[in-house]
Order: C-alpha cells, then sequence, then structure tokens
C-alpha cells in the first residue's frame, strides 16, 4: 500500500508539471524538495527492519556470554578443569568490557586461594629465626657474668696483712705519740677492711689511702690534718721538714732520715687533675726484726707484702719502685718524699 501511495503522487506531480508548462516546474521543483523529505522519511523504516533483525540476533549473543563467566566459577575448585577454563576465558575478552571485569573479578578469587598455601612457609621462616636469637643473645650475656666474678677473686689474692708492735724493731723506743699513732694503724689492719675510694670512716667497711691517715691522725689528736693527700703533702711541705727523693735505690742517703711515723707520699698512682699531683698516701712503722725490711702501713689497692699484693687495709712493704719506661702506657707510681707529722711534738 505505501508503494502504491507514492508512485501515484509521482504521477501527479509529473501531470501537473507538464500542464502548467516552464514557470510551474520552477515551482514544482520546490515541491519536488519537499517531495525528497518526505521520500527520506520512509528510510527510517526499513532502519527499523535492521534493528529488528539485528536485536534477536544480537541478543542471544549477550546471554550466551554468561555461559562462559559461569564455567570459571566451577574451574577453580578441580585442578584439571582449569585447562578447559584458560581456553574459554580467550573468547571472552574478545566481546565487551563487561567480560573483562568479569574476568578481573574472577582473577583475584584464585589469587587469594593459592596466597594462603605460601602464607605457612614465611611465617615458619620468621618463627625459626627468633629461636637461635635468644641463643646469642644468652652468649653476651654470659660474658659479663664472668669477669665481675673474676675481678674480685684477682684482689683477693691475699688477705689484709697485720703484724703486732712487738715485731717492729726498737718499737719500745718510739716516742709515745708515735707508738699510739701506730698502734691505732695496726688496729684498723686487723678488722679486715677493703679499699675504698673516697671513705675515711672504717664503718663504711673500707678506705682510701688518704681517708686511712686522716682518720688515724684525728683519733690521736691531731685535728688540723687535710682530707686529701695533696693537701697532706702540702701541709707537711709548709711545717718546713719534708725531704723529697729523688733516687730509687732503697740504701740512698735520702731516707737516712725516715722515722717511724712519718708521712710517705707518691704521685702517679691514679690520673687526677690536682695541683700538686700527688695521689698517695701512708704511714711509716719503721722496720721489721729479724728481716729488717721497711714496712708501712695504709690503705691500697694492689701494693704487696711479703711478695704477695694486698688489697685493703693492711700493712705493706716500703719499697722505692723504679720508674716505667716511656712506652709504657700504664701509670707509673713514684715516690717523692717524706715528713713528720705537723705538730707532733719533737720527732
Amino acid at each position: 500500500m505505501f508503494v502504491l501511495k507514492t508512485s501515484f503522487r509521482v504521477f501527479l506531480l509529473l501531470w501537473i508539471g507538464f500542464s502548467a508548462g516552464t514557470p510551474a516546474l520552477a515551482a514544482e521543483e520546490s515541491l519536488g524538495e519537499k517531495l525528497k523529505k518526505i521520500f527520506a522519511t520512509p528510510t527510517p523504516t526499513p532502519a527499523r527492519k535492521h534493528r529488528t533483525h539485528s536485536t534477536p540476533k544480537k541478543s542471544p549473543t549477550p546471554k550466551k556470554s554468561p555461559t562462559p563467566t559461569e564455567s570459571p566459577t566451577p574451574s577453580p575448585s578441580p585442578s584439571p578443569k582449569h585447562k578447559k577454563a584458560t581456553p574459554t576465558s580467550e573468547p571472552s575478552t574478545s566481546p565487551k568490557s563487561k567480560s573483562k571485569s568479569k574476568k578481573k573479578k574472577t582473577s583475584p578469587t584464585p589469587k587469594p586461594t593459592a596466597s594462603p598455601s605460601p602464607s605457612p612457609s614465611p611465617s615458619a621462616t620468621p618463627e625459626e629465626t627468633p629461636t637461635p636469637s635468644p641463643s646469642a643473645s644468652a652468649s653476651p650475656t654470659e660474658t659479663p657474668t664472668p669477669s665481675p666474678s673474676a675481678s674480685p677473686k684477682e684482689k683477693k689474692g691475699a688477705a689484709n696483712a697485720t703484724i703486732s708492735p712487738n715485731e717492729l724493731s726498737g718499737y719500745d723506743d718510739y716516742p709515745e705519740h708515735v707508738r699510739k699513732i701506730i698502734d691505732t694503724a695496726l688496729d684498723l689492719t686487723k678488722q679486715n677492711l677493703a679499699y675504698s675510694y673516697g671513705s675515711a670512716d672504717p664503718t663504711n667497711g673500707g678506705l682510701d689511702c688518704s681517708g686511712f691517715v686522716y682518720y688515724v691522725l684525728k683519733q690521736n689528736g691531731v685535728h688540723d690534718v687535710p682530707r686529701d693527700s695533696s693537701q697532706q703533702y702540702v701541709w707537711v711541705r709548709k711545717a718546713g721538714n719534708f725531704r723529697a727523693v729523688i733516687s730509687r735505690n732503697g740504701d740512698s742517703f735520702e731516707l737516712d732520715a725516715l722515722k717511724p711515723g712519718d708521712l710517705l707520699f707518691w704521685t702517679g698512682t691514679y690520673s687526677i687533675d690536682r695541683d700538686p699531683p700527688i695521689t698517695h698516701s701512708m704511714i711509716y712503722v719503721g722496720r721489721e726484726k729479724g728481716t729488717d725490711r721497711r714496712i708501712m702501713v695504709g690503705a691500697s689497692d694492689g701494693r704487696s707484702f711479703d711478695g704477695k699484693q694486698r688489697y685493703g687495709v693492711s700493712v705493706f712493704d716500703f719499697k722505692l719502685s723504679k720508674p716505667k719506661s716511656d712506652k709504657d702506657t700504664k701509670m707509673s707510681p713514684l715516690f717523692v718524699g717524706y715528713g713528720p707529722i705537723p705538730g707532733s711534738g719533737d720527732h
């Protein structure tokens, strides 16, 4: 019917054009253009027919697309089916982006399943690593433990030594104030006191060298005695009776004036910044009967008596030690001199 109507319209237009002549043709040309527009309108109608044919053909294709997507779901559970899922995934990528998005969603699902399987292997490694670490930590803990235990054993190499006043040659001829000082000093050697730096009180369990001198003289009425060895040296020097000793020979004439009760001074027994640099002091008690060796008393951290090192309040051998070589980096104690106790009377 549509074709009949259009052909009839064309026939009418042609008939009008021939009957009206040339001027009518110009007017009909505009009508012709209109007719062309009219003829253009039926074009969409066949387009609709094409859509109808395309839509039913395309509609089943996307409906079939979900079927391959369903195939990967059973694939992860059995291992042999993964091989079948691989060809299905290749055609699925060709159609649309939606299939790609679906594959991206399905792809992470097998990855987490694989991830738990390797996870136990690394987890086991850190558990094994801490096990050797405590063993290594135990080794340094063991090293410091023997070191402190060994240090006191070395310092306890020999017990503190003491002698009685009757073992001193000519003790009965000592001035009375000197005998009292020596008696007080020898009594301290019987109390098993340690060397304690900074202590001048035996109730603390120990004394240092100048603290020993300070305590003994205070107990015998000498109240102006300084506390440290450097000031005790200055105190004796100012009294005017100090005897300097340069020789390293025990029979040197510089020791001819040495008497029991004199204060003895050293430098270089330990490193300290003081002026004058006197670091050690003791009390001379005289010579031992039978051996005729010189003996002193005080607190020391390693001086010897009878060939053995003593640590604490003890009697010690008085010897002039030779200075160490320049290559030796250890401290080199040097005896510098002696002098009587200031204000102790005619000595």
